[in-house]
């Protein structure tokens, strides 16, 4: 009875809380939508392929009509829309953000099968797969018509309709985003003034970034590489990298590298935010 007794009152109290659940039960759920963030979709004219760009604009944007801000182009828009817009506002309150979105219109099985993000395994890597079978499914190695896309479409669209800095963009890429931004680096280096390359999953391309390292003779960039201490097979080619940079003898070209504790997963937050240390004193 003592049982009873105890649990009784107990119940009685938490009946409030049970009532609110289910007097709330009819309210109309909405989506939380990020502030000053504009959702804009471009189409790359190329391929016809379907995208969409997350842009923020710096608060007061409107109200300094003759001012120039450096623009951060990203990938993987929306896993790092949230870290890089709480980031910046803080460390880089003048800064344009222009994330680009996976491929919106791809096939609707294969995103069932793989998930929405799928078009980044064709669109960020630089080499075709050995294996036919998933090269078919996949289409490794396109990379160069997603630079392309990049060039042409994206960066043509902001600079034609905002207040930027043409000599002032910077690329953040992380995993495959980062290999892209290698890539780019290295065939198209006057793309981006800044390479952000966070733990860049090279897996077996570096001897085909090594045959395109003196393709330029001068690099005019500053480029951070980041990996995690427990990224052992990737941090071993992001080492390889940085070497190959090195090698270069290149007095334009102004490299750093960090390394941060965790792995390939839990080593992102902090490539977020140490990174933007990084930036915030190189376009201040």
């Amino acid at each position: 009875m003592r049982n009873l007794c105890f649990v009784f009152p107990f119940l009685i109290a938490l009946y409030p809380v049970f009532a609110q659940k289910s007097n709330n039960d009819h309210i109309k759920k909405s989506s939380l939508e990020l502030p000053r963030i504009e959702v804009v979709p471009i189409t790359d004219t190329n391929t016809n392929r379907h995208y969409e760009l997350y842009i923020k604009l710096p608060e007061g944007y409107s109200e300094k009509s003759n001012k120039k801000y450096p623009v951060l182009y990203f990938t993987d828009a929306m896993w790092h829309i949230e870290i890089l817009s709480g980031t910046t506002e803080y460390l880089l309150e003048d800064v344009i953000l222009v994330g680009i979105s996976w491929q919106k219109d791809i096939d609707k099985n294969l995103k069932k099968e793989i998930g929405e993000h799928v078009s980044r395994y064709r669109d960020y890597s630089i080499r075709k797969s050995d294996n036919k079978e998933h090269q078919a499914k996949y289409q490794y190695g396109e990379a160069e018509y997603h630079l392309n896309f990049i060039r042409n479409d994206v960066i043509k669209y902001v600079e034609n309709k905002y207040q930027t800095d043409e000599n002032n963009r910077t690329y953040f890429g992380y995993s495959m985003g980062g290999e892209f931004g290698a890539y780019i680096l290295l065939v198209q280096p006057d793309t981006f003034k800044n390479y952000i390359l966070g733990s860049p999953s090279l897996n077996n391309d570096i001897p085909l970034l090594s045959e395109l390292k003196f393709k330029h003779k001068k690099l005019n960039a500053n480029v951070l590489v980041s990996y995690g201490t427990l990224e052992k097979e990737l941090g071993a080619n992001a080492e390889k990298l940085i070497s190959m940079l090195k090698s270069r003898n290149d007095n334009s070209l102004f490299l750093k590298h960090i390394i941060i504790e965790g792995s390939h997963q839990t080593a992102f937050p902090m490539t977020a935010v140490q990174s933007m240390y990084w930036l915030s004193d190189l376009i201040k």
